[in-house]
């Protein structure tokens, strides 16, 4: 046993012994200051990096000299203030606004900037007679494609076009005009989106449409409505984006067809009478009859004469009365112009084949002239489907794959038409009579199986009593009349006789009235009524004299 001095002798040895070895426990603190000491380096040297412009104050002058004492400098820095979490928010939607301004921009890689004060046409082609396809107004952008002498060809608003460069900015100097003009748009991105008075669903409230492309200035959004300066529009409908609201600049639009339509005129004049209105050689009462404009036919004013404009309308130029009880012009004009233009297939050679059905395996029935406009009923691919103006309701089919037909948006425009001179000839005067007495009704009703010349007729019943008036009697049926009579010869027909049309399946269903200068006076469909048309508007079936001369 150990007595207590031995125990600490022994004790105390075995301590030197372990402090001569190496202990691990010394490593781990050794890096554990090493760690302090290169922190507290990084430290002080932030601290001389961050704060350059302190350290040169200070090294400038006493706080004595900028009028302050130590205690006051520090009071002065403990109370300055930072910025709240709002001002935080507004800078960086700022900041968020200005990159999203300048993408805008830098989307262009050749932007041109509209200057003018109201709106600069895109046409068709370049030239100040190419067809008016859009428009610019004052502030909107375009990319410019190329430069053609005094015209831009530029693609804007998803289309593309030509403009007078003579009031295009470009360059940087419009890419710094145009940053005011960056706005959020509800871009549309439908054909047609209606534009409603109110924000809520309903035909009631619908005020307006906009279409596709089309920019507008957002005002506000809420609860899936996006407020424009015409009204609301519906943001998206069943998961499907009908507009994009989003920083842009605005751009062309595109004109509707019917505004196409009615842009094609410079000057435009309509035609306000219920039948026909006379074009003359002269600007006088009893000039020559050379032309008649149809209700709502449209023409360019050439040249404005006292109580008399000069047109150009169809093939036609002559004169016609300004009279406004018979003409509107201006915005009167354009109005009626954009309620009565009509989808029309507008041919481009001098027969074309109609078919009974879509499909060139279909039979040929019949084939219509380029002099006509036919109204167009049903657009299929590579068809078009036309009105012939048949009491069968045959279906009539022209190919559009060859250029051949033109479909678009048209108004009516005047036909070449003389009246027949009185003449010594008792024959020649009586066929005279029956056809100027027939023009008389142009204009008036078609009713199918009617038989009054001013409250309605179909086409036999026209014929019919037109020809009764003159001591002829027919029967109320085209197919009937067509067997009276005596057959003759396009080469040999005369004014006063009748002219039958057939159907598909080779039966007459139809019949008009030969007045001369290859024309035909026939009451032509509820659409159309009494009108006047190119005889061989569909090919003839027969030709009879009913008159016996």
């Amino acid at each position: 046993m150990l007595d207590n001095k031995d125990y600490m002798t022994r004790l105390n040895r075995a301590r030197r012994r372990r402090n001569q070895r190496f202990d691990p426990r010394y490593l781990l603190i050794l890096l554990g200051a090493l760690i302090l000491i290169g922190v507290l380096g990084a430290g002080i040297h932030l601290i001389r990096t961050s704060l350059p412009a302190a350290a040169s104050r200070a090294a400038s002058g006493s706080d004595a000299a900028r009028g302050r004492s130590d205690g006051e400098t520090k009071e002065t820095a403990a109370q300055e203030p930072t910025q709240s979490p709002e001002e935080l928010a507004a800078e960086l939607a700022a900041r968020q606004e200005a990159a999203e301004v300048q993408a805008v921009l830098d989307s262009y890689s050749n932007l041109g900037l509209i200057q003018v004060n109201g709106y600069l046409n895109v046409r068709e082609t370049p030239g100040s007679n190419g067809k008016i396809i859009g428009r610019l107004s004052g502030n909107s952008a375009c990319e410019i494609l190329s430069e053609e002498g005094e015209w831009d060809h530029i693609r804007s608003g998803g289309f593309e076009g030509y403009i007078s460069n003579q009031y295009v900015l470009t360059g940087e100097e419009a890419k710094e005009a145009a940053r005011a003009f960056v706005k959020k748009r509800a871009i549309i991105q439908v054909d047609k989106l209606n534009i409603h008075s109110d924000p809520s669903l309903g035909y009631a409230n619908v005020t307006g449409q906009a279409l596709e492309n089309e920019r507008y200035e957002v005002i506000a959004q809420a609860d899936g409505w996006i407020q424009i300066s015409s009204g609301y529009i519906v943001e998206e409908s069943e998961g499907k984006q009908l507009a994009l609201v989003q920083y842009a600049l605005n751009e062309a639009v595109k004109l509707d067809p019917i505004s196409m339509a009615v842009n094609m005129y410079d000057n435009l004049v309509i035609s306000k009478v219920n039948n026909y209105l006379n074009v003359r050689s002269e600007p006088k009462s009893d000039g020559k009859v050379i032309g008649k404009m149809t209700s709502k036919a449209a023409g360019e004013i050439l040249e404005t004469l006292d109580g008399w404009y000069k047109i150009k309308s169809g093939k036609i130029t002559g004169y016609i009365t300004a009279d406004p009880q018979y003409t509107a012009t201006g915005q009167e004009a354009k109005d009626i112009a954009m309620q009565t233009a009509t989808l029309m297939a507008i041919v481009n050679t001098d027969m074309l084949n109609v078919r009974t059905e879509p499909s060139t395996e279909s039979s040929i029935w019949t084939q219509i002239s380029k002099e006509e406009r036919y109204p167009v009923l049903e657009q299929l691919d590579g068809w078009v489907q036309i009105e012939l103006d048949t009491e069968d309701n045959d279906k009539a089919y022209v190919s559009t794959r060859d250029n051949n037909v033109e479909v678009r948006y048209a108004l009516e425009e005047a036909i070449k038409f003389s009246p027949l001179e009185e003449a010594a000839n008792a024959a020649v005067s009586r066929r005279s009579q029956i056809v100027n007495y027939a023009l008389q009704f142009v204009g008036n009703r078609y009713v199918w199986g009617g038989t009054s010349l001013t409250n309605g007729v179909d086409c036999s019943g026209f014929t019919m009593q037109v020809m009764k008036k003159f001591g002829v009697s027919l029967p109320h049926y085209s197919g009937s009349q067509a067997k009276m009579g005596k057959a003759v010869s396009s080469s040999e027909m005369r004014p006063g006789d009748l002219i039958f049309y057939a159907n598909s399946r080779g039966v007459i269903n139809h019949v008009a009235m030969y007045i001369g200068n290859g024309q035909i006076v026939h009451a032509a469909s509820s659409r159309s009524g009494i009108k006047i048309s190119t005889w061989n508007y569909r090919t003839p079936k027969a030709i009879r004299n009913m008159l016996g001369d």
